[in-house]
């Protein structure tokens, strides 16, 4: 390996520091989403490309331009995951999870894959938090996950989180706002980026969803979807909201959040966060009931979203991120006091204190530095004289109080280190 080795472009490594607030991040989630009744599961990195073609859909941004995509020594299409949702479908499928008749509730924690241009906040690799309930198509368990999410981002001292909502309606609805779409947008197609002029003729609420600026004034004015959904949709949209001011959960309307997957019914939302810029969505997610039974299973609602964990950490300052905390730094001298250092750092360990211990010094002022430098409450000195008493030299940092305690009495040292935390 030589220093001109780098990590790939669109990836990079998270080091001390940094990843202390991921870990913070994924521990909040998992606390949060116990609350809620939710459980873990880990589904692979890799899966059948087929499988986000069916459910992602084939002329999504993300299937058509973005899938880490290649052929298996079999010969067998396989794709890097670009999302989070269809894995955890196929494994409640192929476990009968959705065939028990009971509503599942699970979350999942992982990297996932996309061909994208990088930028501040989206990579190539990047990591998601995601939750998925289904067999419920009730307006409450939109209102409540939405909820959850937000409880994660208080609990990670995020106040600044608006939430939007918006319904997309079934498919009926959205047949008919497509073609009040395409009336629209066809004398304007010139104005529209290549991509948008596809989506016109495949999918024109994708427009809706362009990040292309010059793409934003000519939307400025096209039809609500709102004013296209049927009186089962609109109900349940206006069921969606009284269910959220019941739960004191602020929100917005907005009629132009469609979502980038074809997959969502009815419901969508997004959460967005301050000081991320133009890419500053946290969260989006929404209902798609439609989902588990063009996967071949059976006809089950279900509702998600997905957190994007490297956006997520962005926004969590990093100020109050210290060094791990040490009890004990252990200072010797030679190969003798290494050895008993070593097990003395074993035994404060296995006591549940900290112990810190550099094998390959041998100053004692630099340990002694070292040990001021790293916050430790307590410097455990071994040296020749010390080997020879059987004691140890305990200093407390903090005032340099020193005193000597027998080696035969080693629960008095951990019961002092204990009571100077």
């Amino acid at each position: 390996m030589t220093r001109d080795l780098k990590a790939i472009k669109g990836t990079k490594d998270i080091l001390p520091g940094e990843v202390e607030v991921w870990q913070r991040a994924e521990e909040a989630a998992r606390r949060t989403f116990a609350l809620y009744g939710y459980r873990e599961i880990r589904t692979p990195l890799l899966e059948p490309t087929e499988l986000f073609q069916k459910s992602t859909g084939s002329d999504t941004d993300i299937v058509v331009k973005e899938m880490y995509t290649f052929l298996d020594r079999a010969g067998r299409s396989i794709t890097l995951r670009p999302e989070g949702t269809p894995g955890v479908v196929r494994a409640a499928l192929e476990h009968a999870m959705v065939d028990r008749g009971e509503i599942q509730r699970l979350y999942y924690i992982g990297p996932m894959f996309r061909y994208e241009r990088p930028q501040k906040g989206r990579y190539r690799q990047f990591s998601q938090i995601g939750a998925e309930v289904f067999g419920s198509a009730s307006p409450a368990t939109d209102a409540e996950v939405m909820q959850m999410a937000l409880a994660l981002f208080s609990s990670l001292g995020l106040e600044r989180t608006p939430l939007q909502i918006n319904s997309v309606g079934h498919p009926a609805c959205r047949e008919v706002y497509k073609d009040r779409l395409r009336a629209f947008f066809e004398p304007r197609r010139e104005a529209l980026c290549e991509d948008c002029r596809r989506r016109l003729e495949t999918n024109p609420l994708r427009i809706l969803d362009c990040k292309v600026p010059s793409c934003a004034p000519v939307r400025q004015d096209a039809p609500s979807i709102l004013d296209s959904l049927c009186d089962d949709c609109r109900g349940h949209f206006d069921e969606v909201r009284r269910h959220l001011e019941l739960l004191d959960v602020p929100h917005d309307v907005n009629p132009r959040l469609v979502r980038g997957l074809d997959y969502y019914t009815r419901t969508t939302f997004e959460i967005t966060g301050s000081g991320l810029g133009a890419q500053d969505a946290l969260c989006g997610g929404g209902r798609y009931d439609d989902l588990v039974g063009s996967m071949g299973g059976p006809s089950v609602p279900g509702f998600g979203f997905a957190i994007g964990s490297d956006r997520l950490v962005l926004a969590l300052s990093t100020a109050a991120v210290e060094e791990p905390s040490t009890d004990v730094y252990i200072v010797h001298r030679g190969a003798r006091t290494l050895s008993e250092g070593l097990l003395a750092a074993t035994r404060l360990r296995a006591a549940g204190l900290a112990a810190r211990l550099e094998p390959d010094a041998r100053d004692v002022k630099k340990q002694m530095s070292k040990a001021a430098a790293s916050g430790a409450r307590y410097a455990l000195i071994i040296g020749e004289r010390e080997l020879e008493e059987g004691t140890y030299a305990l200093k407390r940092m903090s005032d340099g109080t020193q005193r000597s305690i027998a080696a035969r009495r080693w629960t008095q040292i951990e019961q002092e280190v204990r009571d100077g935390r």
